[in-house]
């Protein structure tokens, strides 16, 4: 009988620290879903939000020229991509593709390239029969200028040089109409 009594006290115990350990999950898990919830809700597109407009810049692009805030005229196209992002490397044939009929051509398109390595003048590369491109380095001024914050990303500059659309991924990629 006594062996009974101890068994049983014992299974009570478990039982108990295992509710106790359960609870203390169960919460942990409440935490880190409101912390995803707050991040999410201020994460955005990942990029400067329509109706701001961009901090100023100045950079050279690929083919030499340069590409200062006060240059982007009409709408223009701002793309962000970064070398060791796989949804980059992933999206780029679709990107090239869509923007290819972008009205005002290349030179209304603005690929910038975060980063640095080996990978930057291959993107470049990809990206140069279809956009004016930047290799921006890590902490470049046109990143910080567009607040670009998630790779691949993007925004459409009216002619004043606020942001009218922005996103990530090219599902969302606007099309304007040529006037």
């Amino acid at each position: 009988m006594p062996y009974l009594t101890v068994a049983v006290v014992l299974a009570c115990g478990l039982g108990l620290l295992n509710l106790l350990l359960t609870m203390a999950v169960i919460r942990r898990l409440r935490e880190h879903a409101e912390q995803l919830a707050r991040h999410a809700a201020g994460a955005g597109a990942g990029i400067i939000e329509p109706g701001q407009t961009p901090g100023d810049f100045a950079a050279t692009d690929t083919d030499g020229n340069p590409v200062r805030r006060s240059d982007l005229s009409g709408d223009v196209l701002v793309a962000f991509f970064s070398p060791d992002c796989r949804a980059c490397t992933e999206a780029l044939p679709r990107f090239v593709s869509q923007v290819a009929t972008f009205p005002g051509g290349r030179s209304q398109v603005l690929a910038v390239v975060t980063g640095d390595g080996p990978e930057v003048p291959e993107l470049s590369t990809r990206l140069a029969g279809v956009a004016r491109v930047v290799a921006d380095g890590v902490d470049g001024g046109l990143t910080a200028a567009f607040q670009a914050r998630a790779f691949p990303c993007w925004c459409l500059l009216d002619a004043t040089g606020t942001v009218r659309q922005s996103g990530s991924g090219w599902s969302e990629l606007p099309t304007p109409v040529a006037a």
